[in-house]
């Protein structure tokens, strides 16, 4: 049985908690893109954790955790969170990293603070994680598999035609100091000895792992909205975070994908520029960021403050279909307890016309949300296991939104624990 759990907007949605849970009745998690550019938080009896390259699974003992070939491999940051999961009383537990998969290098980090410098003003607002750099490497074949990381030989003949390229950048667009090829040479050696132990073949383990029944969970970064082809290009991250690519990037059968779990807020959030059309500002949006999650709206990542706006039917609806989704999970429920009356946008308003659905990215940018108001509960329902045990209005705000992005909300977060999940 395989279920892939993604997002349904810009990220942030909350995954990180249902995979946790999920994760209790899974045998093996399975990242299967992006790096260590986004986290996904997850709180459970061990503590609180921003994890951002190991599957949401580490805190299960008895899961295998497995990082697919389509992940950008950061590999100190791996280390780092394997120190940190271990410091904080988690068993250490059994990760497993493809030996395809490609290292996220030095220089991918520095020229991409170094674009977004000379971008100025006008850049993507990125991470500063190297992540576009990587991928542009990927796909250029000019990067490097964690395979040949172990090979010196290979690996020094490959860092010395990069290079090649990556200095002449450094020195001639970006006026910075070259990199030694001795000095990265030696840094990855010693990173390739560290990262040994967890490297594996983890296509035929999750091939065999398929065949054998085994129960798998996929775990995808950031969300619909952001993905290259179908999200709100260029304001983008460089991999797929659809539940489509899950099998490329994991190494499955696309077969063998059962149920897909779109997430979403019951409000909307997002880190990183591009169009948003519910947004707050002021004093509505700094009230919602401040009651937000377990402590409040801010980049698991970046630290940076989210920004916030009201659920969008139109965008959930869009992000629901492209990932195909077979069910719905509504987070962040319990926020919303303090409003008399909350807005959801049902529409778009588009030069003068009303439409429902969810256009390219200059289209969007002209779009105002059309609203429709209902009613709220005006109390706090933490502590609510039941939904049938909700506030009338709380259940019909939840029935409201599955009509409207037409995909069936079967798990309702009313809380930041993995045992404040209600199912339906």
């Amino acid at each position: 049985m395989v279920r892939t759990i993604v997002g349904a907007n810009w990220g942030d949605e909350g995954k990180g908690k249902i995979t946790d849970m999920l994760a209790a009745e899974s045998d093996i998690v399975v990242r299967f893109q992006g790096g260590a550019n986004a986290g996904h938080t997850i709180i459970n009896d061990y503590g609180r954790f921003a994890l951002h390259l190991l599957p949401s699974g580490v805190c299960n003992p008895g899961v295998v955790n497995v990082i697919g070939p389509g992940v950008a491999m950061d590999i100190e940051a791996f280390l780092r969170e394997m120190d940190d999961v271990v410091a904080q009383g988690v068993p250490r537990p059994a990760v497993l990293v493809s030996e395809r998969a490609q290292v996220l290098m030095p220089y991918h980090i520095l020229l991409d603070c170094c674009e977004e410098e000379r971008l100025g003003k006008n850049s993507f607002g990125s991470t500063k994680s190297g992540i576009a750099p990587f991928y542009g490497d990927k796909y250029q074949k000019i990067g490097i598999q964690i395979c040949q990381l172990l090979e010196p030989e290979l690996l020094r003949e490959k860092l010395a035609h990069a290079l090649d390229i990556k200095n002449a950048l450094l020195v001639h667009l970006y006026h910075k100091d070259p990199i030694d090829l001795d000095a990265l040479c030696e840094q990855m050696g010693e990173l390739a000895e560290r990262i040994r132990p967890y490297v594996a073949d983890t296509d035929e383990y999750l091939q065999e792992a398929v065949r054998s029944g085994k129960r798998i969970l996929l775990e995808g970064q950031l969300g619909t909205l952001r993905d290259p082809d179908h999200g709100i290009y260029p304001m983008v991250t460089s991999s797929s975070p659809l539940a489509g690519y899950a099998p490329v990037g994991a190494g499955i059968p696309a077969w063998s994908i059962r149920d897909v779990i779109a997430v979403t807020k019951a409000y909307s959030s997002c880190v990183g520029a591009g169009p948003f059309t519910t947004e707050l500002f002021g004093e509505e949006a700094e009230e919602l960021r401040r009651r937000g999650g377990d402590r409040g709206e801010y980049g698991a990542k970046t630290g940076r403050p989210r920004r916030v706006g009201w659920f969008d039917c139109v965008a959930t609806r869009y992000g629901c279909r492209m990932q195909g989704a077979t069910e719905a999970a509504l987070t962040n429920l319990d926020v919303l307890g303090y409003l008399p009356e909350i807005p959801v946008c049902v529409a778009y308003e588009l030069d003068g016309k009303r439409i429902e659905r969810f256009p390219v990215t200059p289209k969007l940018e002209r779009c105002k949300p059309v609203y429709e108001r209902l009613p709220g509960w005006n109390c706090d329902t933490r502590g609510i296991r039941d939904f049938a045990a909700l506030p009338e209005n709380a259940r019909r705000y939840v029935e409201f939104l599955e009509r409207q992005i037409e995909c069936p909300i079967r798990m309702v977060s009313n809380g930041p624990r993995r045992e404040e999940m209600m199912f339906r």
